[in-house]
Formats: structure tokens, sequence, C-alpha cells
């Protein structure tokens, strides 16, 4: 299976130009989803005991299974929240495939976690964060929140000295908070408790310390943590993380801020009040893969303290016992430099999440910063709130449209005026169909409205008008 021969060398050939070939696409076919009875039909067996061969294989792939998936970095992919990786990015992600790199342990991958470890100071030096401060990446925002969930809890029983050992925790979050912190709390066996928004969808200090006054003082003591949101999935909503913060340390309780989406905004100055609080938190989560231009699947989980993460999560077993040998001399660390930054034993990233086995997926990031500079990002970001929140002013200025709320980020919320549930479907489903864009309905306080979130540079004005001129009167759709 490893043999080098001319085969080989074409498939690399092929592979390689294929890679450059989709990267180079700009913009990339919209394609769309197929059902499985068509896929079959039209992929065959791909699995067979002989093989198809590597360039039948990537035939398939490429005329078949590629175009049944929905570009997400079209520039009119506007669901969900988009990626849209650099090109340093993707050509790196292709050496982390072929490097065979181990980057659960600093023996075994120290050049790729000093790598990531530098991406991570990145992150935390947006939030303001200590140089004490560190992380690791994990695969998205779910493994994240978990991640550092847990390490909240092992706080939490550790100050307890015992009494809570058996005692279920209890997890506070806002009402809009994302569906991965009650995910969380089932795998925890924790309890999650909702603090009623504001009109804007926003998680007040009002509202937060109205919420544990009610709590019966048993109920008080099983807080952990309280989850901030810093730019919510669907509205683009920031809590009130100066608020939160305040009602954390009074309680001496966790703050964890999810910024799996709207972090990244940090890196534009424009909004960068928005966040204010935001450095005051024990831990943090952001998706490079979202807004920060890497492809996926990559998420920087931050603690302010990493050791206390690492007493949460490291695992011990006899064969694992040599990666915990030695201090900052064995990490090859200037003892000095390693107490300026907290990290003054070997960083083990297995260490900082759930995990144990895992790939560098902080490294492309870490190559696409290094390769185009902060600046760079920053100018990115702030192009995208700005086509974002110019495709506001289109919606006010369409008579068919409204604005539900004020765009505080990149998503924007907005109704097209005498449609229903059945219209927005049907009119999403053509736009898609004929290859124009993507972008779905969602909910707002039990209204279907539509949904934009722009993360990706490429994306214009002109194309958020497409989108807006084709509801002014679709033939295919009548309200």
């Amino acid at each position: 299976m490893h043999q080098h021969d001319s085969a080989t060398e074409i498939l690399t050939q092929a592979v390689l130009r294929y890679a450059v070939d989709r990267m180079r696409l700009d913009p990339p076919p919209l394609d769309r989803s197929l059902p499985q009875a068509d896929l079959v039909a039209m992929a065959g067996r791909t699995i067979t005991p002989g093989g198809i061969g590597g360039l039948e294989a990537l035939r398939r792939f490429g005329e078949v299974m590629a175009p049944a998936c929905i570009s997400v970095d079209h520039p009119r992919f506007l669901s969900f929240v988009p990626a849209a990786p650099t090109e340093a990015s993707i050509l790196f992600d292709l050496v982390v495939g072929a490097s065979s790199i181990y980057a659960g342990s600093w023996l075994e991958g120290a050049g790729a976690v000093f790598a990531e470890n530098e991406a991570l100071r990145y992150v935390c030096d947006l939030a303001g964060l200590p140089p004490s401060a560190g992380g690791v990446f994990v695969s998205g925002g779910t493994a994240g929140n978990l991640s550092a969930l847990i390490a909240a809890r092992w706080r939490w029983r550790r100050r307890a000295g015992g009494r809570h050992d058996r005692t279920r925790a209890l997890v506070i979050g806002s009402a809009n908070a994302h569906s991965s912190i009650v995910a969380a709390g089932r795998a925890m066996d924790a309890d999650v408790i909702d603090v009623a928004v504001d009109g804007r969808g926003r998680m007040t200090r009002a509202a937060l310390e109205a919420t544990i006054a009610a709590l019966d003082p048993v109920d008080r003591d099983r807080v952990v943590a309280v989850v901030a949101t810093s730019g919510t999935t669907n509205a683009g909503i920031i809590d009130d993380l100066a608020g939160v913060a305040d009602v954390c340390a009074e309680l001496g309780v966790w703050m964890h801020v999810d910024g799996a989406y709207g972090g990244a905004g940090l890196a534009a100055p424009s909004v960068r009040d928005h966040y204010d609080g935001i450095e005051r938190c024990d831990s943090f989560i952001v998706d490079p893969h979202k807004w920060l231009f890497a492809p996926f699947d990559s998420c920087a989980l931050v603690y302010r303290d990493p050791q206390e993460a690492r007493r949460a999560h490291t695992q011990h077993a006899e064969y694992l016992d040599v990666l915990h040998e030695g201090g900052a001399d064995a990490s090859g660390a200037d003892t000095d430099s390693a107490e300026d930054t907290g990290h003054d034993e070997l960083w083990n990233p297995s260490d900082f999440a759930h995990h144990l086995s895992r790939r560098a997926r902080g490294l492309p990031f870490w190559f696409s910063l290094a390769t185009y500079g902060t600046d760079a990002y920053r100018d990115a970001v702030e192009t995208t709130l700005q086509v974002a929140h110019q495709g506001a002013d289109l919606v006010r200025a369409a008579p068919h449209l409204e604005l539900v709320i004020e765009p505080e980020l990149s998503v924007v919320l907005f109704r097209r005026l005498g449609w229903g549930p059945a219209q927005y479907k049907a009119w999403s489903d053509r736009m898609l169909r004929d290859g124009l864009a993507f972008v779905t309905p969602t909910g707002w306080r039990g209204e279907t409205v539509l949904r934009y979130c722009v993360v990706n540079p490429r994306t214009t004005v002109d194309d958020i008008r497409v989108i807006i001129d084709s509801l002014a009167d679709d033939p295919g759709v009548r309200p």
C-alpha cells in the first residue's frame, strides 16, 4: 500500500492538481446535496475487494460526490456560519495530512505544539487574557464548551474539599446559548438552567442576578459556571460580559465565554468595545474555521489558568507516565520565559480537553496567521462586518423587507413582509437549486424569518443585493 512507483506518482500529481484547482475556483460552484438513491446510482460501489484504483476513486469523488456537497466557501453561502479558509491555510492542511504528526504530546510533536501555541497566544491576546493563559485546539465549539465546563466542575469540587464529590453540578447560561451547552450538561450529567434574555436576545447582569436569587441555597451551592455568549449563532448578539464577570466574581464561580462564531470579532477595532469584560473570563472558545479563515475542524479553547484544566483532564496510565516527566527544561523552553508565560511544564495538548489522540488541527490557522499577518486578519474581519451592515442598509431601503433587530456583528435577521414558513422554504430551495445562493430561514421569537451570516471577505454588497432583489417579486413563490 505504501510502495512508491510510477502509478503512485501519477496519483500524487492528480490529487495535488485537484486540490489546487479546487482552491483557485473563484467562486466555486455552489452545488447542492443529493438523495442517497441518486448517489448510489451515480457513484456505484466504491469499496471492493480488489479496489477501484486511486484515479478512478478520485474521478468518482470529483464528478459525483464533491458536487453533492454544498460549497461552504461560496460567497453566497450565507446560512448557518459559513467558512472561508485562506489559500495558505488550505495548502498547509495538505502539509499537516502528509506529515503524520501526532499532536497530543510535547514528546511526539513539540514543533507542532509550539506553533499551535503561537496561534493560541494570538487568541489570548485578542481576549486580553494574561501571559499565563493557554489551551488547545479541539474539533469544534461543542468539544470546547464541554471541556471548559468539565474543568469548571473540577475546580468547584476541589474547592469544596470533597463536599461536592457526589453532588450534581449546575450550569447557568443564556436562553439563547448554543445548543452545545445543553448537550454538555447531558454529557456531564449536570443541570443547565436558562437566564431570560432582553428584547435583543442578550443576557444581562440584572437577569442573571434575578435567576441566581431565585435559586434555593442548595441549588445556589451547586452552580459551577456561568456561560456567556460573545456572538450568538442565530443573531450575532453579545451578552453583557462585564456584568456576567461581576456576578461570577461575587459568587466565586467559573465564567466561560462561548465565542465559537462571534469571538473572531475581537480582531475588529470597530466592535472591540462590545466585548468588554471578556478579559475576566476563566475560559473562552473561538472557532477559526468559522470567522478566522481556517479549514474545518478547528476550535481554539483557552484558559486563564491552564493548570486548572490540566488537573481536570490529564489522563493517567502506565504507558503515558513518560509524557509527564520533566519540566520546562525537558521541553526545551527557557526556564525564565516559561515562568513568564505560565507554561512551566511539558505542554501536552491532550491535558487540556477531553481527548487524547489528536491531529495538529491548529497548524493551518497558525500558518495562515504567520503568512499574512494579524493586520490582514483585522482588515478581513472589518470587511465582513462592513458588508453585513451595508446589506442591512439595503434591507432597510427595500419596501418588501424589514429588519428584525439591528445587527451587532455579521449576522442579519430580516423578514419578507407577507410571507410565512412555506414561502420562505420554497424561495430558499429555489435559490439553492438554481445555484444562486444558500440562505435558509430561521426562527426568532416564534416567527419564521430570514437570516444571512457574512464571514467570507469575498462576499460583496452586490451578493447581498442579489438576494434582496430576488425577494421582491419571486415568480416561483407568491405570498
